[in-house]
C-alpha cells in the first residue's frame, strides 16, 4: 500500500490535519538527484525525492529486442556451423583439394554470424559465465604444435601422440583445452581453422595464409603421418563446436522454458541495461581494441592475431565492431537478409541526452569505417605501423577506445555505472 497516497487522500477528505495534507504534496525542494531519465514523483519528509522512471516501458522493450537479437545471431552461428560440419564430413569421406576448399569457405561463412555475437560477452550471460563455453568456442592465440605438426617438429601434437591419446573424441578435446597453458587450445573455431589451413609460416610469406595440403587427410599415399587420426580430430572438433553453439543458442531460445532468456527478461531494467552496456563497452575498449589489436601491434607478431592461419583477422575485427553497433542500434541483419530490430539503447539515450547520443552515433559510424579500412592481411599490416602512430590499425584502435569511453558516459547519463576495463 502506498502510505503517502492514503494520507493524501485522507487529507483531501478532511480526515487528517492540514499539516498532514501539506507534507504529502510533492516538494519542490528535493535535495537529492537522479539520472535525467527519472522524474521526481513525490518526496519524503526529509526532503529526498521519490523518483519515477519515465522510460520504464522503453527499457522493457529494449530488453526484449536484445534477447531476440541475441537468439537470432546465435541461431545463425549454429546453422552456419552445421553447414561447416556437413562440408567437413563430406571432405573426410573422400578427401580432395576441392573438398578442402569447400571446408575453408564454409569456415569463413560460419565466422560471419559468430563474430557478431561477441557483443554479448562480458554481460553476465551464458556465453562466458562460470560455466560458459566461450573458452571452448573462440579461445586464442593457439599454439599449433599442441595439436599437430609444424615446421621443424613433424611429430608434435596430440594427433601424433597415439600412445598418450589413443582415442580422439569430444571428451578428450574438452579435457585437454587449455591444459598446461592458455595457448594450449585443443577445440573451437581456431583449432578447426588450423586443421584446415595449417601453419601460417611467416618465413614463407606474410601475404598468404596457411597452405595445408588436402593429402594430409589421405589415408593411402597421403602426406604427414597419422592422416586418419587427423581426420578423427577434425571430426571431433566440429562436433564439439556444434554442441557448444547449441548450448548458447538454447539458452536464448524463446521456445525453451526456464532458460537464461527467461532470467534476463525478468531482470530489473537497469541491471539488464548495465549488463548490455558493460558487454559492448568492454568489447570496444579492452577486448577488441586492446587484446585483439593493440597487443598484436605492439608485439608485431602474427601469433597474436585472431585468425592467423586463414588470414581472416580483418573480418573478425569488422564483425566484432559490427556486433557493438548491433547492440547499440538494436538491429541485426540475419544471414538470410531478414532484419531483427526494435527499441534500442540508441533510442533511449536519444530521448535522455541528445548531445551524448549524437557523439556516440558519430563514434559508432566512424569506428565501423575505420575497422573496414584496415589493410588485408592483418599480419602484414602489423609490420607497416607502430603503436602511437597514425596508421589504419592504430587509428581504429583509438576510435574503439573512445567508443568504449563514450558508452560508459552514456551509461552514467542513464544512472548506471559500468567499467570497460
Amino acid at each position: 500500500m502506498n502510505v503517502s497516497k492514503v494520507l493524501c487522500t485522507a487529507a483531501l477528505l478532511g480526515v487528517a490535519s492540514v499539516t498532514t495534507f501539506t507534507s504529502c504534496k510533492k516538494k519542490s525542494g528535493c535535495t537529492d538527484s537522479a539520472a535525467s531519465n527519472y522524474n521526481p514523483d513525490a518526496s519524503k519528509d526529509d526532503g529526498s525525492c521519490i523518483y519515477t522512471d519515465q522510460y520504464a516501458a522503453m527499457k522493457q522493450e529494449i530488453k526484449e529486442n536484445y534477447a531476440n537479437i541475441v537468439f537470432a545471431s546465435y541461431q545463425d552461428a549454429y546453422t552456419e556451423a552445421v553447414k561447416l560440419q556437413s562440408a567437413i564430413d563430406a571432405f573426410l569421406a573422400a578427401p580432395t583439394a576441392a573438398g578442402l576448399e569447400a571446408c575453408k569457405t564454409a569456415w569463413k561463412a560460419a565466422r560471419e554470424p559468430y563474430g557478431q555475437t561477441e557483443g554479448y560477452r562480458f554481460a553476465g550471460g551464458p556465453i562466458d559465465d562460470e560455466n560458459g563455453p566461450e573458452g571452448m568456442l573462440n579461445a586464442w592465440p593457439l599454439d599449433e604444435n599442441y595439436i599437430d605438426y609444424v615446421t621443424g617438429a613433424a611429430t608434435s601434437g596430440i594427433i601424433n601422440n597415439a600412445v598418450t591419446y589413443p582415442i580422439l573424441d569430444k571428451d578428450l578435446l574438452t579435457s585437454l583445452n587449455e591444459q598446461g597453458g592458455e595457448a594450449n587450445i585443443s577445440a573451437g573455431y581456431h583449432a578447426i581453422e588450423f586443421l584446415l589451413w595449417g601453419q601460417d609460416d611467416p618465413e614463407t610469406s606474410l601475404l598468404t595464409p596457411g597452405n595445408r595440403p588436402y593429402t594430409d587427410y589421405l589415408t593411402t599415399g597421403g602426406t604427414a603421418a597419422n592422416q586418419e587420426r587427423r581426420g578423427q580430430y577434425l571430426k571431433a572438433a566440429i562436433d564439439l563446436l556444434i554442441d557448444d553453439l547449441a548450448t548458447v543458442k538454447n539458452a536464448w531460445d524463446p521456445a525453451v522454458s526456464a532458460n537464461y532468456r527467461t532470467t534476463f527478461l525478468a531482470l530489473d531494467n537497469n541491471t539488464a541495461l548495465k549488463n548490455m552496456l558493460t558487454g559492448i563497452g568492454t568489447l570496444s575498449k579492452s577486448e577488441l581494441a586492446g587484446e585483439r589489436m593493440l597487443v598484436a601491434l605492439n608485439n608485431q607478431d602474427q601469433e597474436d592475431e585472431h585468425s592467423c592461419f586463414s588470414d581472416n583477422t580483418h573480418r573478425d575485427i569488422i564483425l566484432n565492431a559490427k556486433s557493438i553497433a548491433n547492440v547499440y542500434n538494436g538491429s541485426y541483419t540475419r544471414v538470410d537478409g531478414t532484419v531483427v530490430s526494435g527499441k534500442s539503447v540508441k533510442d533511449l539515450i536519444g530521448a535522455v541526452n541528445t548531445t551524448l547520443a549524437g557523439e556516440l552515433n558519430t563514434l559508432s559510424a566512424e569506428t565501423l569505417t575505420k575497422t573496414q579500412a584496415i589493410p588485408v592481411p592483418f599480419d602484414n599490416a602489423l609490420t607497416q605501423e607502430t603503436v602511437g602512430g597514425s596508421g589504419p590499425i592504430m587509428t581504429a584502435i583509438t576510435s574503439l577506445q573512445a567508443q568504449g569511453d563514450k558508452i560508459a558516459e552514456v551509461a552514467a547519463a542513464l544512472g548506471i555505472t559500468i567499467t570497460t576495463e
